[in-house]
């Protein structure tokens, strides 16, 4: 039940219909043989949508299902910096942007930094970009494993941290609630593949193992607290 008068109405196809006192508002869907559905009630006025509610209920259940189905499915996916450790900024935010939606989905995410020809004597450049990726997902995961070496390629784990998730998730669908009721487009979610432009990137590199005969495991245990200790503390303490 609808408390609050005046409220801000939006129509079925999402146009504006302006501020209406409420009695006026739940007329007006009625004539129209919908309902009147608060979706933004922090807002002053709130925000009201005339919309199929027993519709509206069913497609958010069917979310329901889907989110927790594949929370049941959890999978370690895995994130390539590219192919050595000179990665631009913008790929770095792809990678960023993907990882985000893996660990909203559920899923764990083994971020890999490669390291090409000589590159391997200048570690703490890829520990630089693997504590970039783990402080900009500290606010929905932690790091669960620290840098892991396998020849001349380091890795982390993210975990994602599902009470963070859920809150994040909440302020999506109030942002995309509040979109809609200003009728805005709204985009659709982004599928959570990883893109072909990545993996085609990935796929074509050549780790030319022992080429320079450096040890790759060398300095492996001045550099692991180095990146768990970054993510921690870009998270909130508590």
């Amino acid at each position: 039940m609808i408390r609050i008068t005046p409220v801000r109405v939006t129509g079925p196809d999402n146009e504006q219909l302006g501020i209406l006192e409420t009695p006026d508002a739940i007329k007006l869907a009625q004539e129209k043989g919908f309902d009147l559905v608060e979706v933004v009630p922090d807002s002053r006025p709130p925000v009201c949508k005339i919309m199929d509610y027993g519709k509206y209920k069913y497609e958010l259940s069917q979310k329901a299902r889907k989110q927790r189905a594949a929370s049941k499915s959890t999978e370690m996916k895995e994130i390539r910096l590219g192919r050595s450790v000179k990665i631009g900024e913008h790929d770095i935010q792809i990678r960023i942007d993907q990882s985000r939606r893996f660990l909203l989905a559920g899923h764990k995410v083994m971020v890999t930094q490669r390291f090409k020809g000589r590159e391997i004597a200048h570690k703490d450049l890829g520990i630089d970009n693997l504590r970039q990726v783990a402080n900009a997902l500290a606010d929905l995961g932690k790091v669960e494993q620290s840098p892991r070496w396998m020849g001349k390629q380091a890795s982390i784990i993210v975990a994602p941290d599902k009470v963070k998730c859920e809150a994040h998730k909440r302020k999506l669908e109030k942002e995309r609630a509040a979109k809609i009721a200003r009728g805005e487009v709204v985009e659709e979610e982004k599928p959570l593949e990883i893109p072909e432009d990545i993996e085609e990137e990935d796929d074509d590199l050549d780790l030319e193992e022992g080429e320079d005969g450096v040890d790759a495991g060398a300095g492996e245990g001045d550099v692991q607290a180095d990146v768990q200790g970054d993510s921690a503390a870009g998270q909130p303490k508590g």
